[in-house]
């Protein structure tokens, strides 16, 4: 995105307290926007903001898993020009079916799916004609795991429902970046000890020869926030593991 088309745009980045949403709200301010940060753990929120150090940054406690709550805070923050969401519960989902806990999966379907459709429900109206929504899925989708089921499922529905809101809310731009391995701390729920193990023996087997950081996703974000002729669009981001 160019800085002369963000420097003055507001945007409400959902997980923006870690991991890829941190680090886009770090290259959006340093581009000029105006942001703010959403998610449930008011701590970790305070201390992103404590980290970005931004009078432009702002920060709002919020469960997108309760209607209520994602219709309130829209009521609250105003205007907006783009609307993203990194958000994802999947603590407990990487099991094996044996092992699944249905509460587990309910909550990646809730905070993956359901989430999206209400950040767009109560966010649309909110946003300027030229704006956007963009979501992350991810390559779960693709290439998934034997105790990847519910992710790779969930993945692949909000990809479905990218394209449908696309249609449906049009001039309003909507996207989703499918990121690859990335080295977040969302990792410690899918490895727990053996992540360093894991996303070093992934990355051998890449075509760009590493996983993914954070700043990786955030670049992706921001071209599907800025290029006005892209939407319904999926964005692969994930060094090769499709073709691997």
């Amino acid at each position: 995105m160019a800085i002369a088309e963000i420097a003055n745009s507001r945007i409400l980045i959902v997980g923006g307290s870690s991991g890829m949403g941190l680090a886009l709200a770090k290259r959006s301010l340093a581009a000029g926007a105006e942001v703010i940060i959403a998610g449930r753990n008011e701590e970790k929120l305070q201390r992103a903001c404590a980290e970005l150090q931004s009078r432009a940054l702002s920060a709002a406690a919020v469960d997108i898993t309760h209607e209520g709550q994602v219709a309130d805070l829209f009521g609250r923050i105003g205007r907006l020009d783009h609307i993203v969401s990194t958000a994802a519960d999947i603590e407990g989902a990487y099991e094996l079916l044996p092992s699944l806990d249905l509460s587990a999966a309910q909550k990646v379907v809730e905070s993956k799916f359901y989430g999206p459709l209400l950040l767009a429900k109560y966010g649309a109206p909110v946003l300027s004609p030229t704006g956007s929504i963009s979501f992350t899925s991810g390559i779960a989708a693709y290439r998934p795991s034997a105790r990847g089921s519910v992710v790779a499922a969930v993945n692949a529905g909000l990809e479905g429902l990218v394209r449908a809101l696309a249609v449906e809310l049009a001039p309003i731009r909507v996207n989703a970046v499918s990121p690859g391995w990335v080295d977040t701390p969302i990792w410690t729920f899918v490895a727990g000890d053996k992540k360093d193990e894991t996303l070093s023996a992934m990355a051998k087997r890449l075509p760009v020869g590493r996983v993914g950081q954070p700043e990786d996703i955030a670049d992706a974000i921001s071209f599907l926030m800025g290029n006005a002729f892209t939407t319904g669009t999926i964005l692969h981001v994930e060094g090769g593991h499709r073709l691997v």
